[in-house]
């Protein structure tokens, strides 16, 4: 199993960001990843004033800082940018990173910052439909080594080719797609994608049953598309606490929904267990504060080098 770290990239500042991904890369951490908010979630009208680092540009930047770590977004929003533009961007990047980057998307939820930077918040179902398209574009782009026209009713491309495209042609950049809806989001990713997530943030818990009853439907939609299962990479993004604190445990649980991994490192050990048992490849930790080394190391130490 391979483990990564969502490193905080709003409400801080870039040296914080810069020390946890030096620690990482001279640790034995395989991949980090950056949010993609241009106003921290939750944010009131005076938080908007809060550090939020741009996600693309932000994890183009710490390719640069790094040799060995895969780099990705947890995710980027779908709504926020051209798809096409966003191709460009992760072939760039993959190639300046060797073959390190993972196009992480989603259909995109956070309806202020749309209004802030003057972008259209289309209904539910117009950012599904925006959302599945784009992913279909985008893997067309990806996986072509010639000229792509696409015609939707959202996006049009006129014999566009991506180059610089992924860095090793046999292994094109990878589409992780954001998000567990049963209906449209898992079908998409059956269709579309290479990586499913399940975000621990995004409430419904983090239990293996609850990871075992979504990998059930996306295998149904991957049936009925013709698509193998096996070539889907299963990860989560976990939200983890290390602690003995029965308080901090309780609360967290409370607001994060049932399955939640918060305990001692035994607890957190066996738990990541039963997740590699069912197929999980790798897991994201959650909740670890940016230029927080001294608990990055700690988590290094007690749970990563004893799975």
């Amino acid at each position: 199993m391979e483990f990564g770290v969502q490193v905080n990239v709003y409400r801080t500042n870039w040296d914080d960001v810069r020390a946890s991904v030096e620690a990482m890369e001279a640790g034995r951490w395989d991949s980090v990843w950056f949010a993609d908010h241009f106003i921290p979630p939750g944010a009131n009208h005076d938080q908007e004033a809060l550090t939020a680092f741009e996600g693309l540009s932000a994890i183009a930047f710490a390719g640069g800082m790094t040799k060995k770590l895969r780099l990705g977004n947890l995710v980027l929003g779908n709504t926020y940018r051209n798809p096409a533009l966003v191709a460009k961007i992760a072939g760039t990047i993959d190639t300046m990173t060797e073959g390190r980057f993972t196009l992480a998307i989603g259909a995109g939820w956070y309806k202020r910052e749309h209004e802030a930077y003057g972008w259209e918040f289309p209904s539910m179902k117009e950012r599904q439909d925006r959302f599945e398209e784009a992913c279909e574009l985008l893997r067309q782009l990806i996986h072509s080594q010639d000229p792509v026209d696409y015609k939707g009713n959202y996006y049009d491309i006129d014999s566009a080719r991506l180059s610089p495209g992924s860095y090793d042609p046999e292994k094109p950049i990878p589409i992780m797609v954001g998000g567990t809806g049963p209906k449209r989001t898992l079908r998409t990713l059956a269709r579309y994608g290479d990586v499913m997530n399940l975000d621990g943030w995004a409430g419904g818990g983090m239990s293996l049953e609850y990871y075992k009853a979504k990998a059930e439907i996306l295998e149904k939609h991957c049936e009925d598309c013709g698509r193998d299962p096996a070539e889907i990479r299963r990860t989560l993004l976990m939200p983890c606490y290390l602690t003995e604190d029965q308080g901090l445990i309780d609360r967290v649980t409370k607001g994060l929904g049932p399955g939640t991994v918060a305990g001692s490192a035994q607890q957190i050990i066996d738990r990541i267990g039963e997740f590699k048992d069912a197929g999980i490849a790798e897991i994201m930790f959650g909740g670890i504060a940016s230029g927080d080394v001294d608990r990055l190391q700690m988590y290094e130490e007690e749970i990563v080098s004893k799975v």
